[in-house]
């Protein structure tokens, strides 16, 4: 079984492209096994993806996190399966199929975009003082839960042990929440920090994580211009702008990029 070690500007997953019927096995044990950073090969999550139709080109994708949890949405195992669709097929207009979801996706020289759908926002939902700093979270759904607090500084919060804590909240029983701390550096440009549910760490980037803090931060006047620059911790910013055709959602762009392809025997 041949397999892509790839990531979208930072978040990293093993990219296995299958069947149709791959999409409906259980990969549990296999995400925890692979995805270890010690003992397997090391990745956030684990991507099977398969081609369903040609004309138009559509690509069912299911993305287990690894902790062997199944991600309802995840913008960058999108972006990365299209970003091999386009490799492989030659597709770079497409239709993507994750947990039952349609995303739109469009690769080319400008990076690989995918599409993500914004629900209402639930403000200031947590309130707690951690370590001195006052953080108000509120919660915004991208095709999976997000909470977001804005700060002044990013780089002076413990990401991780914070976003545990707040990952765990009663208030966000019984499924948790991807915690995100968000910086608005100006007009169009933030910092963020994510601590993703599921990897159970704070990774380097997070698709739908950026679009939830720039939703956010747009409520609070803190963004004022699309598209919006978005600085993670990998040092490769995503781009996020709003979709043309539809209202409640958004474009999630940036590079991605292959880091090497095996076989598991």
């Amino acid at each position: 079984m041949r397999f892509r070690k790839i990531h979208g500007a930072g978040n990293d997953f093993i990219l296995i492209a299958g069947s149709s019927a791959d999409l409906d096995k259980d990969w549990s044990d296999t995400a925890r096994r692979l995805c270890a950073r010690r003992t397997g090969i090391g990745a956030d999550g684990l991507i099977v993806s398969a081609l369903i139709d040609t004309d138009p080109a559509v690509l069912g994708v299911a993305c287990f996190n690894a902790d062997g949890s199944i991600a309802t949405m995840c913008g960058n195992a999108l972006r990365c399966a299209a970003w091999c669709a386009a490799t492989d097929h030659s597709f770079h207009d497409m239709t993507l199929v994750m947990a039952g979801v349609k995303h739109q996706a469009l690769v080319g020289d400008d990076g690989s975009w995918v599409t993500a759908e914004a629900g209402a926002i639930d403000p200031r939902c947590i309130e707690l003082v951690w370590n001195g700093h006052a953080l108000c979270f509120d919660s915004a759904h991208t095709g999976t839960e997000h909470v977001v607090a804005v700060v002044d500084n990013v780089d002076s919060l413990d990401a991780e042990e914070c976003g545990r804590l707040v990952r765990h909240h009663p208030r966000l029983a019984p499924l948790g929440s991807n915690v995100n701390f968000v910086q608005a550096t100006g007009p169009q440009a933030l910092k963020i920090r994510t601590y993703e549910r599921g990897v159970e760490a704070e990774t380097l980037s997070c698709g739908s994580g950026a679009v939830a803090a720039v939703v956010v931060a747009t409520l609070h006047g803190l963004v004022t211009d699309s598209p919006v620059t978005v600085h993670n911790r990998s040092g490769t910013p995503l781009t996020v702008r709003p979709h043309a055709e539809r209202s409640s959602a958004f474009w999630i762009g940036g590079p991605v990029t292959l880091t090497y392809q095996g076989e598991l025997t």
